[in-house]
């Protein structure tokens, strides 16, 4: 996936919007970010820890924790370049349900 698609269909979620934040790009929904992109090729989505146990054993390839207390909190690294489609659409939407409001999320 390219970092433009990406990007539409981070903005195509109901209430996101680009912000940034330390000088690195970011999405939220009410206020509160669900995915950033740090680097090219690389985003940080916000997963409970649970949700990033089990995408780091389906998807040892896609994704990684972030180092230090992030990562224990569940913010993990997606390398989005070469993965499939789907696969990062759902990652994306898992990370946005995690912090969007009930009214949003129930649309």
């Amino acid at each position: 996936m390219r970092t433009e698609d990406l990007e539409k269909r981070a903005l195509g979620l109901p209430g996101a919007v680009e912000s940034a934040h330390f000088g690195k790009r970011d999405f939220r929904v009410g206020n509160r970010i669900f995915m950033s992109l740090p680097e090219a090729g690389r985003a940080v989505v916000k997963f409970t820890p649970d949700q990033q146990k089990l995408f780091l054993e389906t998807e040892p390839g896609l994704c990684a924790a972030v180092p230090g207390g992030w990562g224990a909190k569940g913010w993990t690294s997606v390398y989005f370049m070469d993965a499939d489609d789907d696969i990062v659409c759902h990652v994306m939407d898992t990370a946005w349900r995690n912090v969007a409001p009930k009214s949003c999320s129930q649309s």
